[in-house]
């Protein structure tokens, strides 16, 4: 089996070792830029000297954000319910289903009335292509 050249670079099996998350380990702020009542967590990031950021993400009911995706992005819901729309499509997703949202896309995220709680994985950071 041959693996992908970042997972083979010795800067990442220096600085990561295999690990578990759970929320209690995210440290939740409002994600940077939105005005909307969402909160996320990077558990690895940048920081940590691997090529991805893994997180957490937590939606208010009711919320909604549109941006264009700086980075791939695949967001795994938790609990709750959200709704991703782009140029006149909209997926529905809720516990145990992923949405993938490729860079390049305007998208606009709602919650439903029960908001959501979401893990992800960006590639690469997405706290940079921000800033």
């Amino acid at each position: 089996m041959k693996f992908p050249r970042y997972l083979c670079t010795l800067q990442w099996r220096k600085t990561m070792k295999m690990r578990k998350f759970t929320i209690a380990d995210a440290s939740l702020e409002r994600s940077p830029g939105q005005e909307a009542d969402i909160s996320v967590g990077n558990l690895v990031d940048e920081r940590h000297g691997g090529p991805i950021t893994i997180g957490y993400g937590r939606y208010a009911p009711g919320q909604s954000l549109t941006e264009t995706m700086a980075v791939d992005d695949v967001m795994i819901v938790l609990e709750g319910r959200l709704s991703v729309s782009t140029d006149g499509e909209t997926v529905t997703a809720g516990p145990g289903e992923i949405v993938y949202m490729p860079k390049g896309e305007t998208v606009t995220i709602r919650s439903h009335e029960e908001g959501a709680l979401t893990a992800y994985v960006t590639y690469p950071h997405w706290r940079p292509a921000h800033a």
